[in-house]
């Protein structure tokens, strides 16, 4: 699977995710920063403390870490499949 590939599907999964009960099409820009991230944070820890800095930074809303785990384990099973590494 190819990058281009690997984000589509990343960002798939972080529009059907709606931490703040807002609505899926509220999360673009937050979207793309963590689309970003995926690129270079290897660790589930690591990409879900970014994911809260991100999605907290705009909302000023509080994001419990295991839900931010919980999408990070998602979006790094859909990198290393990209890279063929499962």
């Amino acid at each position: 699977m190819q990058t281009i590939e690997m984000n589509k599907k990343a960002v798939a999964l972080l529009e059907q995710w709606d931490p703040f009960d807002v609505g899926p099409k509220a999360y673009a820009h937050e979207i793309v920063d963590v689309v970003s991230d995926l690129q270079r944070l290897d660790h589930p820890t690591d990409l879900a403390k970014r994911i809260r800095e991100i999605y907290e930074q705009s909302y000023k809303l509080w994001i419990p870490i295991e839900k931010c785990v919980q999408i990070s384990y998602k979006l790094l099973a859909i990198k290393y499949e990209a890279k063929c590494i499962v």
